[in-house]
Parts: C-alpha cells; sequence; structure tokens
C-alpha cells in the first residue's frame, strides 16, 4: 500500500510529485513529504511498532521509504533513555532524562537522517552521495555509503577538528575541504547541486532526510511508557531536527500512539557564539533571523544562516519553550558536569544542550517534578581537544612509583 502521496510546500501549500527536490518553485518555501495519513491509521499501532527491530525502523510506517525498499541500515536508534538522577539532583530535577544519542553506530544522531536519506536515494536510482557538513554528517553519509557501495563526496570547513577529519576518513570516501565556514560550504553545494546527478543528503534529498529526526521523539515517547515529557531541550543548528520533533509530536498524537492532549515544551540551545535562533527569539521579531558569523567550539551546530530558524522561533512560542544560549566556558563547564555526574562524554554541542538546561534549571524554570529530557547528540571523542586545551587535566598528578611519593602528591 503506497502511503507517501508526494512533496507538499509549508507555506503555501503547492504540490509536487515525489522527487530530488527541496525548495518550492512558487514562493521558495521548504518542501515536506506529505503522507497518505487516511491510509496510515489503519496501520500503524503501538504493538506493530513494538513488535520491530530494535532499531528507529521500527516506526517504518511514519518514514518516508516504501514497503518494498531496502533499507540501508548500521542498526541506528533505539539509543538508551538514561534517567539522570545525579545530574537531576545537582539541578533540582527529579524525573531529569538524557536522550543518548551518541551511541549511533557512528556516534551521532546523523545516522537516523542519513540511513533514510540514503535508502530513499539508492531507491530511486542515485549512485553518489554528497553532503556539506561541519563533520557529524560527513561522519554518517561516509560510513552510510560504504555500506551502500556508493559513491561518496563529502564538503566540510577546511579547520574542521581533526578527529573528525579521521573518524570520516576511515570510510574512503572523497573529502573535500573548503576554505570558509559552513554557510560558505553550503553555499557551494547548493550552487554544484544544480550540475551533478549526486543526492545530496542535506539539499536535494532534504525532505526525505529530515524525517528521519523524527525517531529521536518517537522513541522518547515510547521509553516513557507512551507517554510524552514536560519539556525536551534540544540543540539548534540549522533548525531542521528542531521542527521534526514538533511534527513526532503531532504523528504521536494523531495516530493515538500517545494519549496526551498537551504538548510538550520545546526549547532550543545554541552556542552564543553563534546563535542567530536565540538573537531573534529575545527581539521583537522573533521569525526574523538574522546571519551570524559563527565562532564557537560548537562546530558541528555552527550555522550561522540556519534555514529552519524561523520555525524554530515558531515552534517554541507555539509550545511554550524558550530559545537559551551559553557561553564557550559554559559549554566545556557542562561536558564535564554531564560526564562527572552521569558517565556520559558528549561533544560541544552536547555542552551546548546541558548548559542550557542547567542554566534554566538555575533561574528556577523548573520546579522540580517535570519530566524534563535533553537530547545528547553527539559523542565526546568529536571534541575531545577542547577538553585537552581547556585545562583536560585538571586532576592529574606525577607521582614516582613508591608509597612515599602516592601520600606526599595524593590525599587518600
Amino acid at each position: 500500500m503506497p502511503k507517501l502521496l508526494g512533496l507538499r510546500c509549508r507555506e503555501c501549500g503547492a504540490e509536487y510529485e515525489l522527487q530530488a527536490t527541496h525548495v518550492c518553485e512558487m514562493c521558495f518555501g521548504p518542501l515536506d513529504v506529505a503522507f497518505d495519513k487516511t491510509a496510515l491509521k489503519k496501520v500503524v499501532s503501538r504493538r506493530r511498532i513494538e513488535q520491530g527491530p530494535p532499531s528507529m525502523w521500527r516506526y517504518r510506517d511514519l518514514l518516508p521509504v516504501e514497503e518494498s525498499t531496502a533499507v540501508v541500515t548500521l542498526g541506528e536508534g533505539f539509543t538508551p533513555l538514561v534517567k539522570a538522577d545525579r545530574l537531576g539532583a545537582e539541578l533540582g530535577l527529579r524525573n531529569l532524562y538524557l536522550k543518548n544519542d551518541s551511541m549511533n553506530p557512528t556516534n551521532s544522531f546523523k545516522d537516523r537522517v542519513v540511513s533514510v536519506a540514503i535508502s530513499w536515494a539508492r531507491a530511486h536510482g542515485f549512485e553518489t552521495i554528497a553532503c556539506a557538513s561541519t563533520g557529524n554528517l560527513a561522519n554518517a553519509v561516509a560510513a552510510y555509503s560504504a555500506r551502500a557501495g556508493l559513491e561518496c563526496f563529502v564538503f566540510v570547513p577546511v579547520d574542521l577538528e581533526p578527529a573528525k577529519i579521521v573518524s570520516i576518513g576511515v570510510f574512503d570516501p572523497n573529502v573535500v575541504a573548503v576554505r570558509g565556514n559552513y554557510d560558505e560550504v553550503n553555499r557551494l553545494c547548493s550552487q554544484l547541486v544544480e550540475s551533478t546527478p549526486w543526492a545530496f543528503c542535506n539539499i536535494n534529498i532534504r525532505p526525505f532526510y529530515a524525517e528521519g529526526s523524527k525517531t529521536l521523539t518517537f522513541e522518547t515517547a515510547e521509553q516513557l511508557g507512551w507517554k510524552l515529557p514536560d519539556e525536551i531541550i534540544i540543540p539548534i543548528a540549522s533548525g531542521c531536527q528542531f521542527v521534526r520533533h514538533r511534527q513526532a509530536v503531532r504523528e504521536l498524537m494523531e495516530f493515538g500512539l500517545v494519549s496526551d492532549d498537551r504538548l510538550p515544551a520545546l526549547t532550543g540551545a545554541q552556542a552564543l557564539g553563534c546563535a542567530p535562533v536565540y538573537n531573534a527569539f529575545h527581539s521583537e521579531t522573533p521569525e526574523r533571523v538574522l546571519p551570524v558569523k559563527p565562532d564557537t567550539i560548537a562546530r558541528s551546530i555552527a550555522i550561522g544562516n540556519p534555514s529552519d530558524g524561523m520555525y524554530v522561533n515558531r515552534i517554541a512560542r507555539e509550545t511554550k519553550g524558550v530559545v537559551e544560549a551559553v557561553t564557550e566556558t559554559e559549554i566545556v563547564a557542562a561536558m564535564r558536569l554531564l560526564a562527572r555526574t552521569e558517565g556520559i562524554f558528549t561533544e560541544t554541542a552536547g555542552g551546548v544542550t546541558i548548559g542550557v538546561l542547567a542554566k534554566l534549571a538555575k533561574a528556577g524554570r523548573w520546579r522540580g517534578d517535570e519530566v524534563v529530557v535533553a537530547y545528547v547528540t553527539g559523542h565526546g571523542l568529536k571534541t575531545a581537544d577542547v577538553l585537552a586545551s581547556v585545562d583536560g587535566h585538571a586532576r592529574r598528578v606525577e607521582i614516582d612509583p613508591t608509597l612515599k611519593s602516592l601520600r606526599e602528591k595524593v590525599n587518600i
């Protein structure tokens, strides 16, 4: 039973056939996948999902890949939802959870969107996969292209973290290091898409790619016993992920997967060194997101001209969430706080999320009993250099191999 109707413009409603395109020709609005919801309501159920594989593909009915399509998978998704009692105690939150998406195959949530994008692309005849990336997406695209046996080109800023270059390069893609920031890399790729028969995951096949983000919130609800939390803290780069979590909440309600009739607050997190969405949210014109030049250690979310920034602020206000930002020092402190209290090592983007969580908690946003979930979207080994360069070994001591030396230097 076909479940996909085509593509539909988010702004003017113009409809298109399923194809590799992402911008409306009528109004330049973003295109989204249109599902046959009447047909889906006949098949989607908790039981059917729970009988599915222990991966994000248990939600296959709600993803833009038909039943006959062979998916490209490395077992992504269904990552742990961790009850964070020790971190919660420090922040005054008795029901704090962390969705630890650093446990995905390439250690970031990008595996979700790339698995969907490459599955769709391969099924529609594409032989080369490409992307513009701040690192995590390139890592996932390289790995899943290798898995699918497809040619791969990844375009990244020339100053990408060395650890990310290594983890991308091992999959043997074509790595193009561009002398510029992410926005300049993305602009180049947007020009290139017109002259190549390639599937750019986050450009021309973006409508399909974006749908994979929904599974993060699907899983959160299922792991909470098919209940929605009171608030979710989400890092913001382009804003694409944030928009899809709102869509996921809507679908959970529409298909009767949760009985809640209230929206969770969706709150966004940015680094102050690249905070165009935060700046707009706290201005008189929150839907007018002005570009900035990124200058932050949180490079994986350093997008100065976020395509979905306007929608992020619209959703945050609709759901009674907020958009908050943290300094570079607060990012590193939050990475340490998470590691010290919960044993989870996150990258700088996760430091932004936890930093905003801590900042809001200290400001008295919550009473203490609310169910709050923070999305930790990448592993700390991707950006370990920031800890090494900022007092990374603060508690390290060096001793001679004697008890005398130990007792002189270590208080035990």
